[in-house]
């Protein structure tokens, strides 16, 4: 097979993966899915957001979303409720022990980014975000 071109989205799955390596203990020690906290840390961020703003800001299908938001309010960590204005859409909180589970696992995952940075270098890491985040506003 003649020398093919090098695939950037294969290339950004690898590098996604290498870096959830240095995050996936801590969220297998608290028991949590890496789409879980992705939520977690979404709604700490953004405070309560409607499903759909939810499901697009952390990259899962909205039908998968339902299943994870399932999982996070029966443990707690989550609330749910129908909005006032239109019944049919939902908006999503982060409930007491949700803040707690973030607050638990926040220093951890602070460490993990701060090792990141020190084994590529500040700037690589800045130039990094940079690019990708340049490389997110593009459109076909």
């Amino acid at each position: 097979m003649p020398n093919a071109t090098p695939s950037l989205t294969l290339a950004l799955l690898q590098a996604r993966e290498a870096t959830m390596r240095f995050f996936r203990p801590q969220l297998n020690r608290q028991g949590l899915t890496e789409q879980q906290w992705r939520v977690i840390r979404l709604l700490r961020q953004h405070g309560e957001l409607e499903s759909r703003q939810l499901a697009h800001l952390a990259c899962i299908l909205q039908p998968s979303l339902c299943g994870v938001l399932a999982r996070l309010e029966r443990d707690g960590l989550v609330r749910r409720r129908k909005s006032a204005e239109d019944q049919r859409r939902s908006l999503v909180s982060l409930a007491t022990a949700g803040e707690v589970c973030f607050q638990a696992m926040r220093g951890q995952m602070e460490d993990n980014y701060r090792e990141i940075e020190r084994r590529l270098g500040e700037e690589k890491v800045a130039r990094l975000l940079a690019l990708l985040h340049e490389l997110k506003g593009l459109r076909p």
